[in-house]
């Protein structure tokens, strides 16, 4: 069959499914593209020609087009993805940063940026990066450190076990991210005769390795040894669809339960062992009851320095760590005893010996204490409301100036957790929210509840801002049928919100709510928590060597018009709820311009995280907080 490499591509990619549990799935829906120099001419006439199946979607900047990939195939649960293609370059180049975001979150990305001439005849071709040292060198070199599968594409019958072994990277749940095949633009072009059975229906099976015996039986032992263990709900549960067997497993042997960011929503709130949230942006439920823990059973998580509070969280002594992970790397993080294996297979077999052996932790009312203490909290995070003068914000250390400077200009009195609390109240229980960097994954992984499985979608293994409007194109692109609310930081949302034109474009409704507080708030409390003063965090004129003039009012609402979006503008609890409940008769995206107050985001909770702090200061308040910082690394593990 004779076809060009990117005609190749095409064919192959429209015929690729997925299994799991006997359940076949589409992998490929289609290609995000963002049509330039180096791509237009290849792989835009295989798309224009003959697409088959597969879609062709327009993007507006080549991270946003990739984030939106991310999205759509996290809440897919990794068993349908968007390819993506740039042109060479400064196009390419953008799609590094969401490579890494999808390796570091295990998640599957395909991207195709178009590279320089392989025969060279024409270098240096326009946007070629020229480096002297090595001529085989080029722009997309950059995506090696940050995927899982790199190749690039220098004869055309090449494409074959680069695209096998691209699916390979894709489907594997042990080593998903991300996989680059970077296509010189005149092979792109090249035709070979392609065997016909090449392009046959290929079917990659994800399956449920359970963990050895051996593995098995030793958590059974730490496990059964433990009095007061608590679990540790990774992503790996949920790609795993193990959330009612960790409910389950929690039930049977009276065991709490905490959740990362991306294990949030893997099982419900409402269940009595879910203490929410763990670690650095946790509960006080969670984290008060991981400092008491004799035994951490983490199941599918990568145990990030927010999920183990930088390993100080779990510091009884004699605290022994068990893992349950498909990953052999991760599942050795922390000196771990650890299973290799799928998530919900791998805990059945556990939860069958630890039946045998009769085990029941030794809590009494330890979780219920908890729960009813952070359920107080709750209530009172939800009620904040601005008073005036008399006013203490969550975030102590702060500019005096910020608070009634900005409630002077905006009219607000809308504190950012009881913003949370009256979105959650009030959106409908089957919605899905979105948020990544920024104070808002704090909060919410905090004050988040919801039923619904996936109904949280959280981006923070890279912490990558700018990933929240485009990543709400990709939710609603999975579930049409749902609405999809994305809580971003106005630092996150001017950093990235060309992916709005895109959304309009596939005429997907997606709500946009972005959190004004004039700043990047989060950062402003790591320099002022840690002796520092305001610098170059919160929008101020710049005066002199420094932006310490006034606050610069800006208008989001104004820029969700432009967008054709139906936008609102709020600025207490009420404005809030009456805009919300009016969004749900809107057809068109909406944009929330939620005017909220400084420094009223939550904070603390029994949580530590180690900071490179400057150890020479002339700073009296520097020193003071080099002293904690150095006192908690005492008291964390090593390794």
């Amino acid at each position: 069959m004779r076809l060009t490499v990117a005609q190749a591509i095409v064919k192959f990619l429209d015929n690729q499914y997925v299994s799991m549990d006997g359940e076949e799935t589409k992998f490929v829906e289609g290609f995000f593209t963002i049509f330039g120099h180096g791509i237009a001419v290849g792989l835009g006439e295989a798309l224009d020609t003959n697409p088959g199946g597969l879609r062709v979607m327009q993007g507006r900047n080549e991270q946003g087009m990739c984030h939106a990939a991310i999205a759509f195939a996290k809440q897919h649960n990794r068993r349908r993805i968007i390819a993506c293609a740039s042109s060479v370059g400064p196009g390419a180049a953008n799609m590094v940063t969401a490579c890494a975001t999808a390796t570091v979150n295990n998640l599957p990305l395909l991207v195709f940026p178009a590279d320089t001439f392989a025969s060279r005849q024409p270098d240096p071709v326009l946007q070629q990066l020229e480096v002297p040292e090595s001529l085989a060198v080029s722009t997309n070199d950059a995506f090696k450190p940050v995927c899982r599968y790199w190749d690039r594409i220098t004869r055309p019958e090449q494409i074959m076990t680069a695209l096998i072994s691209a699916m390979r990277t894709l489907t594997d749940p042990a080593s998903c991210g991300a996989a680059c095949i970077a296509l010189p633009q005149d092979v792109e072009g090249e035709s070979y005769d392609y065997p016909e059975e090449f392009f046959n229906k290929r079917v990659h099976r994800i399956t449920r390795p359970v963990a050895v015996p051996e593995e098995v039986d030793d958590v059974v032992s730490v496990i059964a040894a433990s009095k007061k263990p608590i679990l540790v709900v990774g992503g790996g549960v949920k790609y795993s669809f193990a959330g009612q067997t960790v409910e389950q497993f929690c039930e049977e042997f009276h065991i709490p339960f905490g959740e990362s960011q991306a294990g949030k929503s893997a099982c419900k709130s409402s269940h009595p062992y879910c203490l929410g949230g763990i670690g650095v942006t946790g509960t006080y439920a969670s984290n008060v009851i991981a400092s008491e823990a004799d035994c951490v059973i983490a199941v599918g998580t990568r145990l990030s320095d927010f999920t183990t509070s930088s390993k100080w969280l779990f510091r009884r002594p004699g605290v022994k760590v068990v893992t349950i992970n498909n990953n052999r790397y991760h599942a050795y993080k922390m000196d771990a005893v650890k299973a290799v294996g799928d998530a919900k297979v791998t805990l059945e077999a556990i939860a069958g010996k630890l039946r045998e052996k009769n085990y029941v932790s030794a809590y009494t009312t330890e979780i219920t204490d908890a729960k009813a203490k952070w359920d107080k909290e709750m209530e009172r995070l939800g009620s904040i409301v601005y008073t005036g003068d008399d006013f203490e914000p969550e975030c102590k250390n702060r500019d005096p100036r910020t608070l009634p400077e900005f409630n002077k200009m905006t009219g607000a009195t809308l504190t950012q957790t009881a913003a949370i609390a009256a979105i959650n109240r009030t959106i409908d229980p089957s919605a899905t929210i979105i948020t990544a960097g920024g104070s808002l994954p704090s909060c919410l992984q905090r004050m988040w509840k919801t039923d619904k499985f996936c109904g949280y979608h959280a981006e923070y293994g890279y912490s990558c801002m700018g990933y929240e409007v485009a990543a709400a194109l990709g939710v609603k692109m999975a579930e049409p049928e749902h609405e999809v609310y994305t809580l971003v930081g106005d630092s996150s949302f001017l950093m990235m919100h060309s992916e709005i034109m895109t959304a309009r474009q596939e005429r997907r409704k997606i709500n946009v709510l972005v959190f004004d507080n004039c700043g990047f708030g989060c950062i402003n409390n790591l320099e002022m928590n840690n002796g520092i003063g305001s610098l170059a965090t919160e929008f101020r004129y710049t005066d002199g060597q420094k932006p310490t003039g006034d606050l610069i009012p800006v208008s989001y609402a104004l820029v969700g018009q432009g967008y054709g979006m139906k936008t609102y503008t709020c600025r207490t609890v009420e404005e809030l709820v009456e805009a919300l409940e009016d969004s749900k008769k809107q057809e068109s995206s909406c944009l929330f311009d939620l005017k909220v107050l400084p420094k009223t985001m939550t904070e603390g909770y029994e949580a530590w995280w180690n900071i490179g702090i400057a150890t020479t200061s002339e700073k009296e308040s520097v020193r003071k907080a080099c002293e904690d910082v150095m006192e908690h690394r005492d008291a964390a593990r090593r390794y």
